[in-house]
């Protein structure tokens, strides 16, 4: 393996890959995020975890001024290319576990995907909330143990494999964890953990499902049959298999 696809893996195992091709998946998520939004993304919003900035570009035009942070340079870069072009949109490389911001100052914040990768999750939510306004809101996507893959890999023998691993999350947390050390799985009661004597109100929870984009490129027909099917299981108790944890957190008053 040449030294530079040694180097890219590496930083899907630490980073998580961002999107780089907006699909039906994508747009998915972006309806599910306005919806979650409200009014509250009329405001000041922030993309806590901004990749190469695909989010910022679509949510710009909601927004009255949009920040996305990013931990990695590289791709903190590429997000400002994107920001660049737009009149109220700034890109920052900078940790989530030390927000760069004021008490108080976003409306909005989106985590999409984010927090499974952070040093600190706990420390990341608490700042996430410490940056928002009372009575503002957080929309979180992250991965949930019950989905039958684990869609970032996992270490083996020393090195690193990229790919879908199947049931790794059903096994016991210590070994799962031994084999996916560079990534977080939740459920519920995971996630209520971190918001533990913090000043929230849960405005929604659910388990959701991917798109599928992938599988439909290849069989269409059994790609949308599959996405059809997976989808309408989200209002079941089949949810407990989704992609992803789909949360909105409200932030209290004083």
């Amino acid at each position: 393996m040449k030294l530079e696809e040694k180097r890219d893996l590496e930083k899907a195992a630490r980073c998580g890959e961002p999107s780089y091709v907006w699909r039906a998946g994508q747009q998915r998520r972006l309806r599910m995020i306005l919806d979650a939004a409200g009014g509250w993304i009329a405001g000041r919003l922030l993309e806590n975890g901004c990749g190469v900035g695909m989010y910022v570009e679509q949510l710009a035009p909601y927004a009255e001024a949009i920040v996305g942070l990013e931990y990695d340079f590289a791709r903190a870069r590429q997000a400002q290319t994107i920001a660049a072009k737009l009149s109220n949109a700034a890109v920052l490389c900078a940790a989530g576990e030390e927000l760069p911001f004021p008490d108080d100052c976003f409306r909005f914040i989106l985590s999409h995907e984010v927090l499974e990768h952070v040093r600190d999750d706990r420390l990341a939510v608490r700042e996430m909330l410490r940056v928002l306004q009372p009575g503002g809101r957080i929309a979180i996507f992250v991965p949930n143990r019950g989905y039958p893959f684990e869609t970032h890999g996992v270490y083996w023998r020393g090195k690193y494999r990229f790919g879908n691993i199947p049931l790794l999350n059903y096994l016991p947390r210590s070994w799962r964890d031994r084999l996916a050390p560079h990534v977080r799985v939740y459920t519920v009661g995971d996630l209520e953990r971190l918001f533990v004597g913090l000043p929230v109100r849960f405005v929604h929870r659910t388990v959701i499902f991917g798109a599928y984009d992938n599988i439909i490129a290849r069989w269409p027909a059994v790609g949308k049959a599959l996405r059809a099917l997976l989808h309408a299981s989200e209002r079941t108790r089949l949810r407990f298999f989704g992609l992803s944890h789909f949360w909105v957190v409200e932030k209290r008053g004083a």
